[in-house]
């Protein structure tokens, strides 16, 4: 019986879930909200608050603004911690510089606040 989604819908999805068993999507609660692209220069930023996924330079306005949307909803700490994991992990990739750039403008003194 032949099946009514194709070749690369079904690779996608086995993928997908080959990526979740490994801790990259959702582990007993745990969400991932940046994924790291193209050597740090742009990423993909899980926004829990609307349900998108933005790609977006990690120098751009348009990535500063998504993450001070989820730092206001309270998801600072983790982004934080998640840069801070991506700095350790890709130590050459300039996380530490995103975190700085994303503190400089005052992302996560808003979020304490």
């Amino acid at each position: 019986m032949a099946s009514n989604t194709s070749k690369t819908a079904r690779a996608s999805v086995r993928a997908g879930q080959a990526g979740a068993a490994g801790g990259a999507l959702s582990v007993l609660g745990e969400f991932k909200y940046l994924i790291p692209l193209n050597g740090g220069k742009h990423v993909y930023v899980r926004n829990l608050t609307n349900g998108k996924t933005v790609h977006a330079s990690v120098t751009s306005e348009k990535f500063i603004e998504e993450i001070r949307v989820l730092a206001a909803a309270g998801h600072g700490a983790k982004i934080r911690a998640e840069l801070a994991s991506l700095a350790t992990a890709y130590p050459n990739d300039g996380w530490d510089a995103t975190e700085g750039r994303l503190a400089e403008a005052g992302i996560f003194e808003a979020a304490a606040a």
